[in-house]
């Protein structure tokens, strides 16, 4: 059976104080600078896919685009379902006595 030491409650005590002081130097140093190289790569991703889309709808635009010549204007550039959804009925309550 081993005795507990007082020496080495003193060692396990500085280590947990070195490992706290430790992670408290990461977080208030390290981690900010984590954080902002990890916004500026989804930022440039952000930016990227921007241009993407940006030269992917000017490239579509200098294309003619003979398929859709709907002429019509006002009510019509909108077109509106025909489904037949159901019909209203109105109810009236009726008294029993």
């Amino acid at each position: 059976m081993d005795i507990a030491s007082f020496g080495g409650f003193l060692r396990t005590l500085v280590i947990i104080v070195v490992i706290y002081y430790a992670f408290k130097f990461a977080m208030r140093y390290l981690f900010p600078l984590f954080v902002y190289k990890m916004a500026k790569k989804v930022e440039r991703n952000f930016q990227q896919q921007q241009q993407d889309f940006y030269q992917q709808n000017r490239t579509s635009q200098q294309e003619p685009d003979f398929t859709n010549q709907n002429t019509s204007t006002g009510k019509d550039k909108f077109p509106r379902s025909t489904k037949v959804v159901g019909e209203y009925i109105d109810y009236e309550e009726v008294d029993t006595k």
